[in-house]
């Protein structure tokens, strides 16, 4: 690479980074969680995997006269009486909401590992390893298709223990420390909440095991902000420790259900073979077609090409080959040479405007990636309208769920077709971000962004308009950028659609209405 291309290339991943976090930092002074209501029928919401929100039990707390239950109000006090400022600090951050700071974290270890691996000295690329993450290079390579089925796991997970948690709260009936204890400090927003057991504990139980498949090589960042967590709830007020304990125990149990469905779905074999990727070639030949090449000296293997054959957490296989789309206009067509032009002149006489577009939705190198992305544009509208820790954790499952399937979909057809990048038929063609390693049809951005504009349509309806609008410019921010066709883009975003009219349509039947 000529230098002042690498100059140029470091800049457009400096001005992508620094959109990103500007998002990013949107929740960082957010206040204190107030739900609006407290969805006390939330223990019957239809979850994901759990066959009943009894599933895994939880034993009832002891009374509130019994001098265990005393000692734990004293262990608070004790706490509260000799707090620092750094403890008022986590305090104040984590009370902002568990579902919330996780879904923070997540997207900050996806943005850490999100750096493709440098060539071996021979020329072919080194592939992360789950079975030995600290190697080089480390576990995972937060690519979109991988952050988007770590989002959609941690979710799900998150909502399917809060629907127990909320289950088990109501049955028991068990009130927040200070209701019993008047000089027990309130350093969170009050509520009528049951506090056994800990909402705040089950999500921390639900990372506790999910980042251990996910995340491997950070579980010590991963503990310590485990341990924050807790310690900030008890400090705060807000559970006893046999609240937490119980959350704990029930967060793990649900997150291990989850692990297991993870560890059968087929996404450790999405990296294929040599002869995966030489099959795709030649069935893309077999039609009379150019077949897609890596662009990269030396070449790359194709990101994930078997990522196409991962099994959704709640799609069938069958509705799943159902909504892959149709061809792509052929490379030898009319339509392809028009829009092959319509890439050319839009690199070639790009205004100021849209190229703030492009850097603006570029979600590359080091950021959350597209579905990230669309996760803290929810964040930061959720936090306006006061959800309960489950309602955020079913929102953010549908949303996330959604966007693991449009991967799934979308790789599914990049793979099928396996068409040329506009720069591989035009050298000419000088793109205004890196150049994705992995086929054209369709746009992964569209797809994802047509998924997550439907489904925030439905939770957060008097923005339907917005969300729609933010998604047409995510998709059409490709083609400015010189690395998709229009037909990618306006395909993409159909199929995004129909995934999450999927979504929309179990939010619909799961009794959070």
């Amino acid at each position: 690479m000529k230098p002042f291309l690498k100059i140029y290339v470091a800049l457009l991943i400096t001005l992508a980074s620094a959109c990103a976090k500007d998002i990013e930092s949107a929740t960082d002074n957010a206040p204190s969680l107030t739900p609006e209501k407290v969805d006390a029928n939330a223990g019957s919401w239809k979850p994901i995997l759990l066959v009943s929100p009894e599933e895994f039990p939880v034993a009832a707390p002891d009374s509130v006269n019994k001098p265990d239950y005393i000692a734990q109000l004293s262990e608070i006090k004790s706490w509260q009486a000799a707090i620092s400022n750094e403890e008022k600090a986590a305090v104040k951050y984590w009370s902002a909401g568990a579902v919330l700071r996780w879904n923070e974290l997540l997207r900050e270890l996806v943005a850490k590992h999100n750096v493709p691996p440098y060539q071996n000295a021979d020329g072919t690329y080194p592939v992360p390893n789950a079975t030995n993450p600290l190697a080089y290079p480390t576990f995972p390579f937060s690519n979109p298709p991988y952050a988007a089925r770590a989002y959609a796991y941690v979710a799900a997970a998150q909502y399917d223990a809060l629907i127990a948690a909320w289950h088990y709260k109501f049955m028991y009936n068990r009130s927040a420390p200070y209701k019993y204890d008047s000089s027990i400090k309130t350093m969170v927003s009050k509520s009528d909440l049951p506090s056994y057991p800990s909402e705040d504990a089950v999500v921390a139980g639900v990372m506790s095991e999910m980042m251990k498949l996910l995340f491997p090589g950070d579980q010590d960042f991963i503990q310590q902000k485990i341990e924050s967590h807790i310690h900030a709830r008890l400090i705060a007020g807000a559970n006893v420790r046999s609240d937490i304990d119980a959350g704990i125990a029930l967060g793990k149990a649900v997150a291990k259900k989850f692990v297991a469905k993870a560890r059968t779905d087929k996404a450790g074999q999405a990296v294929g073979t040599p002869a995966d990727w030489a099959k795709f070639e030649a069935n893309c030949v077999a039609v009379g077609e150019t077949p897609w090449m890596s662009l990269e000296l030396p070449k790359r293997p194709c990101m994930l090409p078997l990522f196409g054959n991962v099994k959704s957490i709640h799609i069938d296989s069958a509705t799943m080959v159902s909504l892959i789309p149709g061809p792509p206009p052929s490379v030898h067509s009319e339509q392809m040479k028009q829009e092959l032009q319509e890439v050319y002149d839009n690199v070639t006489d790009i205004s100021r405007d849209k190229i703030a577009i492009v850097h603006f939705w570029a979600d590359g190198v080091n950021t959350a990636t597209p579905p990230g992305h669309w996760n803290a544009i929810a964040a930061a509208d959720f936090i306006e309208r006061n959800f309960s820790e489950v309602r955020w954790a079913r929102n953010l499952a549908l949303l996330n769920i959604s966007m693991m399937d449009a991967a799934i979909i979308c790789w599914a057809t990049k793979t099928k077709y396996f068409n040329p990048r506009p720069s591989q038929l035009n050298p000419a063609i000088k793109t205004l971000t890196g150049v994705p390693n992995f086929p054209s049809y369709i746009s992964g951005h569209s797809t994802f962004s047509g998924a997550a504009a439907t489904v925030l349509g439905y939770i957060v309806p008097e923005r339907k308009s917005a969300y729609e609008a933010m998604a047409s410019e995510a998709s059409m921010s490709r083609l400015y950028g010189g690395i998709h066709y229009r037909s990618d883009c306006e395909t993409g975003l159909l199929v995004g659609k129909n995934v999450g009219d999927i979504s929309v349509a179990r939010g619909m039947q799961d009794g959070a209405n």
